[in-house]
């Protein structure tokens, strides 16, 4: 032990970041201008005050200024947790306290400190400390984290969010402590309250505060014992005084002034039942509970006196009668609180009220109970304000409940014939812990001069703390150091030395202090304090300390010893100690992680931090030149640790040479051949030979030391050691690692005679064990003394044996390993009993059948010894890296794993990358490489955070200074590749641009004057100018959502240019030069179309707020119409939903009629379906029949009014509201009002008044609930077909009482004007119903005469009504359409009769449109082939008769033959919504080019509504076929368009965008998880089944449009090119939901070997050559061959390795014959590499070495290989029998025998 010694004493760990300390708020309060500060400064002197030296001056400030004024100031110091990552650099902060002032401040080593927060208070700090209290929020409890200022009368309470609480105090305290649940009070007692009294009548001594809102109530205890167990008190002894609290565990320490003892209180929250029983204890004599007598007096008191300013005296508490009093003015100070405010927002349930927040009423609060005090004696606190009346007797108080309770946990016990002359009061205490994870608490028993540690231990059933030893160390002072599991302990001689727990570690020494002058020889004796009785519920003992002598070891700081070492030598010390020339370490204080800070005698402070690397060794090796070595290291611990187990390394041969860089062994290297005349017989006794060896060197052995500290415990740690060498084997990283290992495992195993062990590390390292003969003796005499563990076998556990059993299906034992160490053992155990073996619990409920675990509690100093020693193995060997606890490893972690034990997991990897699960976690995902998954599963979770945006393809223009057209941000990579082979997105851009002047080219002819020609050329430019103003209506739909704006920067909106250039000279051609009459407003409502435009590109992911919206304002008042576009716009995209109620006030009251319309509308749209009453109302003040009668008429704008109407259809959509419906249905047919009331443009109102109606019952059908009395059906067929007015009911009876002046319809109804809103409020209602009785209503006329009576584009809408009502029976084909036309229309026509051909011909015309409508409806956004080839072909043969426009036969209906034909345009546009079909871009392109005859403005607006619809959003989006996306293509594809661009007649305009609510998007972009690009990808989709078709799958080619979501069962990634990855829609739509709203990315990952469609489209280049890394560990393990046949192997493991994989190659091949999806081998590669090793080894095993004679150590390798691969086991074991072993012959199993 000596030699220990002397290593200790020669080095020890110097202390470093040696830095004077100065408490930082001291500083500061030097410039604060308080009565402190000024007195400090008063007492300075002037010299000082300008002195630079801080520490100098600052010392000799503080030592003139009196003792009670330095007694004033107080700090404390704590690790930084607010406002910084824990991950990221630590800090330190300061409560520093100085009279009324309170600092906050933060510093770290790298920052200076500053000021977090300071406090001023009224009156003097007693106490001021951190303490967090518990808010209730939402369900769950939150940390208030607050600075608590305690003065004499109220406690100040600051949280770090602002908030400030003050809670006066209804007694004097003497201290304030934090817990974990808040504040607990202890009262100062007074003289009165020693008197005494009645037991019933002890005040409570502790109070609680959960938080400054709640009352302070008392806290009970519950003492433990055998008749004390179930007595619950309150805590009113008043000898009980509060030494230490903490708040995890929550414990609070006491200290008894009369027993002289500690104890340890649990804090914890009272019970129901223990709250019941101190409320009720048992009565006095008179009959009165005492307990409620206590608590009624005390409720009284605390409830009377927090607003009194002096101490309660005890003569109160003898009540009997009651008295008034009235509080004093200041009696509800805590009201005024500056954060009174603030008390609703914390929402707790026991806080009372605003008025009296910590009380339950006034008369609660200002009552109390008490009996005239007797003559002579003092009254009852006695006020200026307080009254009395006696005869007035008060109700009963309901005590104060208490909200924790104390329970005793442990109490230590006095020795006998211990006496006390001094007090044993703790004068500090705290917790520690020990580098095994021990807990301890200590209590510094300053007069006594030591320190008792009381260990800590958790029970194993309960939550209860035990407290099983006490151990007293001698100490002046000590600190704890968190960080680094240790404390640093002030020894009464004046060293610093190091602690962990109670085990001594070294002598610190500080740099810059010198030693004392003199040096005393007497030491103290440690350990000499007699040991304390531990008072415990469990069965406990006492123990030394185990410590190392340190005889003549130097101090490494002052030393301070006493002439006579059996007295303590405080007194010496104390006499001395100023006698001291030389300053000297006086106390520890403030130790934050592992710092602290040393104040000095002379009153300096000096903060220091202590290394983490607390052995003397490490140490020298860590500050050596050079830096550390791994072999130095290795070393150090190999020497160490067998000292410590008592051997004498010094004679160890490979021992005594550890210190030098060289092998460990001469046999590492490799050795030439030696000839040796031997064959096989010789080479057999060779194993023998080595057991022989092995007993014969142990004449020679040495002996160990059995009163080494770890001698007992050598089983224990061997086998700790051994489970350690075989996690080894499990990691290439650090399998070199092993090598080192096993010289000492050998060693061990030597020793204590355990042949089988030293076996197993032969076969491993056949070389290197070989030359290992020393073994030690251990005396029979002490073998006794070891402790050897049930555990450790005589049959050393060997991992790859147990895996290998594993894979032949035979039965193994569960094989051992210690938690947190042998991780990657266990998780492969795991591994292959889950994919080997089969059972699915293995890592659930079968563990246990699997794994042995054995506690870590057993191996306790192994563990001290190997986290102090943290770079044994490279650092990250010991205590292994966590993996990941749901998979166990990454892919990263899989790639250090043996090839052959990694492959049966790899194999099962490679089968699930084929067919993962999509439910699977995202580690799950990262281990089997499907990356793809991952990234999807992360982008789910950044759905409002980054997206995936491509990168933007720049136009194909040349013109540097081309004019923004707003469709830049359509062309990126994704319409790339949906349309690669043409450029039919520039097409569409060019078609939609309307930016640009355009060309006016009109030819001049000789007979035309100039002026004539200027005429003709502006009305050239009127005719182009009606195309430009629709063109935003289709550059909406075609940009749509596709712009993320910039959150400081303008939407950027296309100019409406309306000016052309003529050639050949590009002259400019306006329509303001006055030559031609250009309509007034002819712009504002394409103004208003190109804002919405604008708006539309925002899509709805994007960053928009109510200031952005405001900002987009225009100054300019021309572009008012634009920014009324750009509302509505943004309530179709959601986004006016965060527009302020106030700018939406400040916007309708200006009054103008675009914002109006835009904004009602936008926020409608916004508001979808919600019934919001906010927009019920704003809406309302626009409809005069939504408001009451009597209320004052307003002067709305008529299309407003129709906004307004569309806006409530909107906001109600299929709600079925009946006041709206029935006000709806009145609306349609309301009569023309007096004085031009309602005259002009009644048409598009009832329309909307229909077209509301129909979304408010939208596909109610006859389940209109609770209109039956309204008729609505009836009600719409009579407005439908005409006849007598019915009379207004209600409210409008009175409005619609004077009949109109300008307009005679009499009492009948105006069909024309209410028969489109009425059928289309049909076909919503009943839309997709199949109710054939309704629709029988809306066949056209099977009479001539009949038909002559409905208007042609009535039959229209009553055709696309009918049709849409029997959804089910619209088919994709031309029958179907012709089949809507009556039967007299289909037959010969009777010469006789008069028939107007071109009437019937109208009528057959606009019922084909209705159909085709009808049938693009039904297939809107399914690129249906079936249907769009029929609708093609009508479309061709509408346009072969209008290209008779000459002839007669066409005549004046070529108006209605382009209406139909525009309504076929869009009725195609709807089923190829998206696709961008070529053929329907080139009917539009041939309509934008024809501007002149009858080709208006409204025809213009359909068919690039059509080009719009069909690249809607760039081909991201489609229409669906919901209730809600038809009910809003009914309005934005009225069959009715304008004439002229201010015509609002029939249809308001601005319902033409509603088509975007139709709009879903449903393209799915695959993009590569590599490069992160857009690519094709082949999907199989299978449909449904339904009744038109069975269960169907289609392959697509993506990026793709997918068919609606509820007709799908599953979408698939098909192969070969990429992984397959599943999408099951049977189940829930939600996640492919959330991957078509976020751009549709779907992440794909490409297999290896194969290219992207876009590089090999045909699959030619991709072919599949498997190429061999000649690196990787696979191919290193089936090098063995040659290693073999030479004879050069140094180790078994790479045959292991081949045995592994042969192995698992046989079980495949008996369970099922493999196919090349089975595993990762060929079947032609492993068969040879097997026979190549069995081959080689049979030739050794014959004498027949392939490469010439081996040499004995060869001889020897090659045994070790045969005896691995032949699985033979120990032939020291008498019981073996071979049997089963198939490999060997039965002669050389013969001989095999012979040998044993």
């Amino acid at each position: 032990m000596s030699e220990v010694v002397y290593e200790e004493t020669a080095t020890m760990i110097a202390a470093g970041d040696l830095q004077s300390f100065v408490p930082f708020g001291r500083e500061h309060c030097r410039n604060h201008p308080n009565a402190f500060n000024l007195q400090l400064r008063e007492l300075q002197p002037a010299s000082e005050l300008w002195c630079s030296d801080g520490a100098a001056g600052l010392v000799g400030s503080l030592q003139e200024v009196s003792l009670q004024e330095r007694e004033r100031e107080s700090w404390q110091l704590r690790k930084g947790c607010t406002g910084v990552n824990e991950d990221e650099a630590e800090f330190e902060e300061e409560l520093y306290t100085a009279g009324n002032v309170v600092v906050w401040s933060r510093g770290s080593r790298t920052q200076a400190s500053s000021v977090y927060k300071a406090f001023t208070v009224d009156s003097p700090v007693q106490q001021a400390l951190w303490c967090n209290f518990a808010v209730r929020q939402y369900s769950k409890e939150e940390l208030e984290k607050t600075v608590c200022i305690f003065q004499s009368s109220c406690i100040n309470v600051h949280t770090v969010t602002g908030k400030d609480f003050i809670s006066p105090l209804p007694f004097q305290v003497s201290n304030v402590w934090a817990t974990k649940f808040g504040l607990l009070l202890e009262r100062k007692n007074t003289a009165n309250d020693s008197q005494p009294n009645l037991p019933g009548e002890l005040l409570p001594i502790v109070f609680s505060m959960l938080h400054p809102l709640d009352e302070i109530a008392p806290i009970v205890c519950k003492p433990s014992g055998l008749f004390s167990s179930s007595r619950v008190q309150y805590v009113s002894d008043s000898n009980m005084k509060i030494v230490f609290t903490c708040c995890e565990p929550s414990l609070v320490i006491s200290y008894d002034t009369v027993q002289g003892t500690h104890t340890v209180w649990a804090l914890r929250r009272v019970t129901h039942d223990e709250c019941s029983m101190v409320l009720s204890c048992p009565a006095d004599p008179d009959g009165t509970p005492l307990g409620l007598m206590a608590s009624g007096f005390l409720t009284s008191h605390l409830r009377n006196s927090s607003h009194l300013d002096s101490p309660l005296h005890y003569s109160a508490l003898h009540s009997h009668q009651g008295r008034f009093m009235t509080s004093s003015p200041g009696a509800h100070s805590r009201v005024h609180s500056p954060t009174i405010s603030n008390m609703a927002a914390l929402s707790r349930a026991h806080s009372p009220g605003m008025a009296a927040p910590s009380f339950t009423g006034a008369a609660r609060f200002n009552t109390s109970f008490h009996s005239p005090p007797p003559r002579g004696h003092h009254s009852l606190l006695p006020s200026p304000n307080s009254t009395a009346n006696d005869s007035i007797l008060m109700p009963e108080m309901e005590p104060i409940k208490p909200d924790l309770c104390v329970e005793q946990l442990w109490t230590e016990t006095v020795p006998a014939g211990c006496h006390r002359e001094m007090s044993s009061q703790a004068s500090k205490v705290f917790l520690t812990s020990d580098l095994c994870e021990n807990n301890y608490l200590c209590f510094l028993v300053e007069s006594h001069q030591h320190l008792r540690c009381v260990k800590i231990i958790e029970s194993n059933y309960t939550s209860q703390l035990i407290f099983p030893s006490v151990t007293t160390i001698p100490a002046k002072d000590a600190a704890p150091l968190q960080n680094i599991n240790a404390m640093l302990v002030l020894e009464a001689c004046g060293s610093l030395v190091l602690y962990t727990g109670t085990t001594r570690v070294s002598k610190v020494h500080i740099p810059n202090l010198l030693s004392t002058p003199f040096s005393l020889t007497n030491q103290l004796h440690h350990f000499n304090t007699p040991l304390e009785i531990v008072s415990t519920p469990a069965n406990a003992s006492s123990r030394h300390i185990p410590r190392l002598s340190e005889e003549a070891m130097p101090s490494p700081v002052s030393e301070l010893k006493g002439l006579n070492s059996k007295h303590h030598e405080a007194s010496f010390f104390e006499d001395y100690a100023f006698q001291q020339a030389t300053p000297f370490i006086h106390t520890l204080r403030d130790p934050v992680c592992n710092r602290v800070t040393l104040e000095l005698s002379s009153g300096v402070m000096l903060r220091v931090s202590i290394p983490e690397i607390v052995l003397v060794k490490w140490y020298n090796i860590y500050n050596a030149p050079g830096g550390p070595s791994v072999h130095a290291e290795w070393s150090q611990f190999v020497t160490c640790f067998m000292t410590l187990m008592g051997y004498n390394t010094e004679r160890l041969a490979w021992t005594r040479h550890l210190q030098f860089e060289v092998p460990l062994s001469p046999v590492i290297a490799a050795k030439k051949a030696r000839p040796s005349d031997g064959g096989s017989d010789e080479i057999l006794t060779l194993y023998f030979a080595l057991i022989q060896q092995e007993a014969s060197s142990f004449s020679s052995s040495l002996k160990l030391e059995s009163s080494a500290p770890l001698f007992p415990h050598i089983p224990a740690l061997f086998y700790v050691l051994h489970l350690l060498y075989q996690e080894l084997q499990l990691d290439e990283l650090h399998r070199a690692r092993a090598s080192s290992l096993v010289c000492l495992l050998q060693q061990l195993a030597r020793d204590l005679q355990l042949d089988e062990y030293v076996d197993q590390y032969w076969r491993d390292f056949p070389s290197l064990i070989s030359c290992f003969t020393e073994s030690c003796v251990i005396d029979q005499a002490v073998i006794g003394q070891m402790q050897r563990p049930t555990f450790l076998s005589s049959n050393p556990p060997c991992v790859f044996s147990w895996l290998s059993s594993c894979l032949r299906g035979e039965e193994s034992s569960p094989f051992p390993y210690l938690p947190g160490i042998c991780q990657r053992t266990k998780l492969l155990v795991l591994s292959y009993a889950l994919y080997i073996i089969g059972d699915d619990n293995a890592t659930s409920t079968n563990v246990s059948k699997y794994l042995f675990k054995l506690s870590a509690g057993i191996f306790y100093s192994f563990f001290f010894f190997f986290d102090t020693y943290p770079g044994v193995f490279g650092n990250s060997i010991i205590i292994y890296p966590c993996l990941s606890t749901v998979v166990g490893f990454t892919l990263k972690d899989l790639e250090s794993v043996p090839f052959g034990v990694a492959l049966p997991i790899r194999e099962a990897i490679y089968r699930c990358r084929e067919q993962p699960s999509s439910d699977w976690p995202e580690a799950v995902c990262l281990l089997i490489g499907r990356q793809d998954l991952t990234k999807q599963a992360h982008k789910m979770t950044l759905a409002k955070n980054k997206a995936v945006r491509f990168s933007l393809v720049p136009p194909a223009s040349t013109d540097a200074d081309e004019e923004e057209d707003g469709m830049s941000d359509i062309i990126h990579e994704v319409t790339g590749l949906i349309w690669s082979q043409d450029l039919r997105v520039q097409e569409v851009r060019r078609l939609l641009q309307s930016s640009r002047p355009v060309r006016v080219s009109v030819v001049q002819l000789p007979e035309v004057s100039d002026h004539e020609y200027i005429e003709e050329r502006e009305n050239k430019l009127l005719q182009l100018c009606q195309r430009t103003m629709a063109l935003p209506v289709g550059r909406g739909l075609f940009t749509l959502f596709s712009y993320h704006p910039v959150p400081t920067e303008p939407l950027p909106v296309p100019k409406l240019n309306l000016t052309g250039r003529a050639p050949p000279r590009n002259a400019m051609v306006d329509l303001n030069s006055g030559n031609i009459d250009v309509p007034p407003n002819m712009t504002n409502w394409p103004s208003f179309h190109n804002g919405v435009a604008a708006g539309l590109k925002i899509a709805p992911a994007s960053q928009v707020d109510s200031a952005w919206i405001a900002y987009n304002k225009p100054k300019s008042p021309e572009l008012a119409n634009e920014y009324a576009g750009f509302l509505m716009a943004l309530g179709l995209n959601g986004h006016l939903t965060k527009l302020a109620t106030l700018n939406i006030h400040d916007y309708l009251t200006k009054g103008h009629e675009m914002t109006s319309i835009g904004l009602l509308l936008g926020v409608s749209s916004a508001k979808l379906g919600t019934m919001d009453m906010s927009i019920t109302r704003l809406l309302s003040i626009h409809i005069p029949a939504l408001l009451p009668p009597t209320s004052t008429e307003l002067d709305v704008p008529h299309n407003v009014q129709v906004a307004a109407v569309i806006g409530i259809g909107l906001v109600y959509q299929g709600t079925g509201h009946r006041h709206n419906a029935e006000v709806l249905l009145s609306e349609i047919g309301r009569p023309p009002g007096p004085e031009m009331e309602y005259c002009t443009d009644r048409e598009s109102y009832s329309l909307a008044a229909g077209l509301a109606l129909g979304m408010v019952c939208l596909g109610h059908g006859s389940n209109l609930i609770g209109m039956t009395d309204l008729n609505v059906p009836e009600q719409l067929y009579q407005y439908m077909v005409g006849g007598h007015r019915r009379a207004q009911a209600g409210a409008n009876r009175e409005r619609h009482k004077s009949p109109s002046y300008q307009i005679k319809e009499g009492d009948t109804i105006n069909v024309d004007v209410t028969c489109p809103g009425a059928t289309l409020a049909l076909a919503m209602i009943y839309l997709k119903t199949n109710n054939r009785s309704i629709a029988d209503w809306l066949k056209p006329p099977d009479t001539w005469f009949l038909l002559d009576f409905i208007k042609p584009e009535f039959l229209l809408l009553r055709t696309l009504a009918r049709c849409i009502i029997m959804w089910d029976d619209i088919l994709p084909n031309t029958e179907w359409v012709k089949s809507n036309i009556p039967q007299i229309m289909r037959g010969n026509f009777d010469p006789s009769e008069d028939i107007n051909i071109d009437t019937m011909a109208q009528a057959q015309d606009y019922i084909t449109a209705g159909a085709c409508m009808a049938l693009g409806l039904r297939f809107a956004g399914s690129a249906n082939s079936d249907a769009f080839d029929c609708l093609y072909e009508f479309a061709r043969s509408f346009m072969r008769i209008m290209s008779f426009a000459g002839t007669a036969t066409v005549g004046m209906g070529y108006y209605n033959l382009q209406t139909c034909l525009s309504m076929i345009l869009l009725a195609m546009s709807m089923v190829m919504a998206g696709t961008g079909n070529l053929k329907v871009l080139q009917l539009c392109r041939f309509f934008h080019k024809r501007t002149g005859g009858e080709m208006n403005y409204g025809f213009h607006m359909a068919h690039h509504m059509a080009l719009g619809l069909l690249f809607l959003g760039g081909g991201r989006y489609t229409l669906s076929t919901s209730n809600s996306a038809i009910a809003a293509l009914l309005c934005a594809l009225y069959p009715h368009f304008p004439a002229h661009s201010t015509d609002n007649r029939y249809h308001l305009q601005a319902l033409r965008h509603l088509a975007v609510l139709a709009a879903e998007p449903r393209l799915l972009v695959p993009v590569d998880v590599d490069s992160l690009k857009p690519c094709y990808a082949l999907l199989e989709v299978t449909f449904k089944g339904s009744k038109w078709y069975k269960e169907t799958t289609v392959e697509l080619m993506a990026p793709t449009l997918l068919p609606e979501l509820h007709l799908l069962k599953e979408v698939k990634v098909k192969g070969p090119r990429y992984w397959e990855l599943s999408l099951d829609l049977s189940k829930e739509t939600q996640h492919l939901n959330s991957i078509l709203i976020r751009d549709g990315v779907l992440y794909v990952k490409l297999r290896a070997g194969q290219l992207p469609y876009k590089d090999d489209p045909q699959g030619w280049k991709s072919l599949l050559a498997t190429t061999v890394n000649h690196r990787s560990s696979g191919v290193t393990a089936f090098k063995v061959v040659g290693a073999l046949r030479q004879g050069e192997l140094q180790q078994t493991f790479p045959l292991w390795q081949l045995r592994l994989v042969v192995e698992l190659w046989d079980s495949r091949m008996l369970r099922v014959r493999a196919n090349k999806h089975d595993t990762l081998l060929t079947s032609e590669f492993l068969p040879v590499m097997k026979n190549a090793v069995d081959l080689a080894l049979d030739n050794w095993l014959k004498g027949k070495p392939i490469v010439g004679v081996l040499s004995r150590e060869s001889q020897s390798i090659m045994l070790a290989c045969f005896l691995v691969y032949r699985s033979i086991p120990c032939f020291k074991n008498t019981n073996t029998h071979l049997q089963g072993k198939t490999h060997l012959s039965r002669k050389e199993t013969h001989r095999v025998y012979i040998y044993k």
